[in-house]
């Protein structure tokens, strides 16, 4: 029988169930460690850190330009 068909033994349907949960399980576990992954602030400064250094080197310049700006018109 196919799954969902009418007319399926308890058996068929607690085999079914039992496969969903595992199922579950495993994608719940591997949705876990996939978030940590994303999260570990320490590794992603790791793995982009050129690109944080590009960024606060372009942060660094703007508030420069904005200081020497203000020290001008006073």
């Amino acid at each position: 029988m196919t799954a969902g068909a009418p007319g399926r033994s308890p058996a068929e349907i607690r085999r079914d169930i039992e496969l969903k949960r595992l199922q579950l399980g495993t994608s719940v576990e591997a949705l876990r460690g996939r978030v940590n992954e994303l999260t570990d602030w320490r590794r992603q400064v790791e793995e982009h850190r050129s690109q944080l250094i590009a960024g606060a080197a372009v942060v660094g310049f703007a508030i420069g330009v904005r200081m020497m700006v203000r020290r001008r018109r006073r």
